[in-house]
């Protein structure tokens, strides 16, 4: 892989696309589906968001970059951390601060 290429699109993610590979991580970790009407609720209980297009948009933006792994579970999208998006974001948790997940803390 270009290293190069990919320090530069973690560099291109913004806060969002961060809570998602966080929040994505911490349910895998629970074992818990983490869906995308999940991402856009918790987007949207955190002031980040406040529509749905948008939280879509950050997921499929997370998928393409190979991130995200998104998988048709129980009639949702669930989504599942790969290990590019585990590594970014190792190197995003430097950054950003965490915002808590109104549906993982429940």
């Amino acid at each position: 892989m270009n290293s190069e290429l990919y320090t530069q699109q973690i560099k291109g993610l913004d806060f969002q696309h961060f809570l998602i590979l966080y929040w994505t991580a911490v349910a895998e970790d629970k074992r818990v589906h983490y869906n995308i009407t999940n991402v856009f609720d918790d987007l949207k209980y955190n002031d980040v968001t406040r529509t749905k297009q948008s939280a879509v948009s950050y997921v499929e933006a997370l998928k393409y970059l190979q991130f995200v792994e998104i998988r048709e579970e129980k009639n949702r999208k669930t989504l599942y951390l790969t290990k590019y998006g585990a590594q970014a974001l190792a190197k995003l948790g430097e950054e950003f601060d965490i915002l808590k997940s109104n549906y993982l803390e429940k």
